[in-house]
């Protein structure tokens, strides 16, 4: 009897990535305009479909975390721009002082101590953002909040502040409890948060429309 063979079944293509962005990712594509919003988006895509990426921060936020649970008062914001690969000591360097400004502005270390956060999956009109804090704080007088820190060279714009403000703020039942958003510009020391005043309900439609822009441009790009 002869014996039958079957083709082995052929591998589908790989299906195109969908609509996707971190709270970094949404934030810097809000303070663009024109033809250079969809050169953005499209080389968000590409990265997230060669699952490339690097994050070259991770080491400093660690220093800064571990001062501020050790209340070391920047000793290992100062040791890691020794230890850090050569190529990024440059960028450590420029962090640094404005990273210690900031720690310093929290007050008596002994009075504010690391809290615990998480991630959280929006849905802002329909496209998923990821909202990642770095870190969390919890002050001795009640008080929480949940911190992104912002490390571009350029100080971050009234867009890019109040987009960022805005969206964890939306999560902040999921990323901290009853915490206060803030931003924090690394470069220059200074913590950005929530203006009195603001309008959060133009703020979400401002955002809808750009997310939904966003998707857009996602889904036609080559």
């Amino acid at each position: 009897m002869t014996a039958t063979t079957s083709a082995a079944p052929t591998s589908p293509a790989a299906a195109a990535p969908l609509p996707y962005a971190t709270l970094l990712g949404f934030t810097r594509y809000v303070d663009r305009t024109g033809p250079a919003k969809a050169s953005f988006v499209g080389g968000l895509r590409k990265q997230r479909a060669s699952r490339s990426g690097f994050n070259p921060h991770g080491q400093f936020v660690k220093a800064l975390k571990t001062d501020i649970a050790f209340h070391t008062g920047g000793t290992n914001l100062a040791a890691v721009v020794n230890v850090v690969k050569p190529r990024w000591r440059a960028l450590y360097s420029a962090l640094t002082p404005g990273a210690t400004r900031y720690l310093e502005s929290l007050g008596d270390p002994a009075k504010v101590q690391l809290a615990q956060t998480r991630d959280a999956l929006g849905l802002l009109g329909g496209l998923p953002v990821k909202i990642n804090p770095h870190l969390g704080l919890r002050y001795d007088d009640g008080r929480a909040e949940a911190v992104r820190l912002y490390f571009d060279e350029a100080a971050p714009s009234e867009e890019t502040v109040l987009a960022t403000l805005h969206l964890m703020g939306r999560h902040m039942d999921q990323v901290l409890p009853h915490a206060e958003p803030v931003l924090v510009d690394l470069r220059r020391g200074v913590a950005h948060r929530p203006a009195p005043g603001v309008k959060g309900a133009q703020v979400e439609q401002w955002l809808a429309g750009e997310a939904a822009a966003f998707a857009a441009i996602w889904s036609t790009a080559a």
